[in-house]
């Protein structure tokens, strides 16, 4: 990291020099949540969506993590078979997001190759994603499913505890403790050991500190923290303390920070809880000193409630990089953290589940 640049500070505009530079970079961003029930709008550039396909390529978006969310519901026969079904819904939602239409060019994408060769081509990659290990009932089977529909990750948990592991924020009102299973179940564990075999990556954004931690250690692929940010900076139980931000290191796995103005920066009195690009970038900071520029990377989670000043929409994602630039990052870095970092993770996983 070098400590001079010739940009100056601007959060809601883009020199020349800076756009350049972004619009030469591969620029992935892991996690964007899908409206549902699904208004078939993805290639349109509507108001209703903070990312669809024509703002991504406003933005000089090459790839994007899609993402079958499904909130954490009743934990029992009738709730798990209704989050299952609607989880695959989504999944196929997602895959009909290709072709060419209004100018745009998307390629559902479920391996590192595939995800090349769109760049290459001048598509948008779209990569499916499962947002909650509910999904799955008590089934790990069905994580091959998911993956059959080209899911590349499965976060372990939502806002609530599943039957795999503890939350970090757990939900008296679905009868939670505060903790159910103090990290990770056995049920829990033979998922993260199939996701392995499938060559689905842990997400481990909105676990409890527990789960995360036995996760880390417990896969053999490094894990994702897919939208999260710096607990030193913002205390927030969504957000990886220290000795998180340690263990992912050590066990090589990425933090993707993320554009929730309530995880980048303390609320300040009754105002509207807002964060700007500043704010998002003070967190790549920190990471990159602490454990070094491999091992952070980039989200927004659009659409699932991340949108900051200056960052309110996929079309102005330029804006992280014109900061990035600013605060003296090189063109190495800008492309580790725009995609880099979180791709070496998704090859991994692919190495493994080919040899396991």
């Amino acid at each position: 990291m070098t400590h001079s640049s010739p940009f100056q500070k601007n959060e809601h505009s883009v020199p020349p020099e800076a756009q350049a530079v972004h619009n030469t970079l591969f620029t992935l961003d892991s996690h964007i949540d899908i409206p549902w029930p699904d208004q078939n709008d993805a290639f349109e550039n509507t108001a209703a969506r903070h990312a669809d396909l024509p703002k991504m390529k406003q933005g000089g978006v090459s790839a994007g993590c899609f993402v079958a969310y499904i909130g954490q519901g009743a934990r029992n026969a009738e709730g798990r078979a209704r989050a299952h079904e609607q989880c695959l819904a989504m999944l196929d939602v997602i895959n009909q997001m290709q072709g060419t239409h209004n100018g745009v060019t998307a390629r559902v994408c479920s391996t590192t190759d595939e995800i090349s060769a769109a760049y290459a081509a001048g598509a948008i990659a779209v990569i499916p994603a499962v947002e909650n290990g509910y999904t799955m009932g008590e089934d790990p089977e069905a994580l091959i499913r998911f993956r059959a529909k080209g899911a590349r990750y499965v976060t372990l948990t939502h806002n609530g505890h599943n039957d795999l592991a503890d939350s970090a924020v757990h939900r008296p009102s679905l009868g939670d403790k505060p903790e159910n299973h103090g990290g990770l179940s056995a049920l829990g564990r033979e998922a993260i050991r199939v996701m392995n075999r499938t060559g689905l990556v842990v997400d481990v954004s909105h676990a409890s500190k527990k789960t995360m931690m036995q996760a880390a250690r417990a896969s053999l692929v490094p894990v994702v923290a897919t939208h999260s940010c710096v607990r030193t900076l913002c205390d927030h139980p969504r957000n990886l303390d220290d000795e998180q931000l340690d263990l992912l290191k050590e066990t090589g796995g990425v933090i993707q920070i993320t554009a929730m103005p309530a995880f980048l920066k303390p609320k300040e009195g009754e105002a509207r809880h807002s964060a700007g690009v500043s704010d998002f970038v003070d967190h790549i900071d920190y990471v990159v000193k602490r454990l070094g520029p491999e091992y952070v990377g980039i989200s927004s989670d659009f659409d699932g409630g991340g949108a900051i000043d200056g960052w309110s929409n996929a079309a102005q994602s330029a804006t992280l990089t014109a900061e990035l630039l600013r605060r003296g990052y090189d063109h190495s870095e800008l492309a580790a953290f725009w995609g880099g970092n979180f791709l070496r993770v998704l090859k991994n996983a692919e190495e493994v589940a080919s040899q396991v």
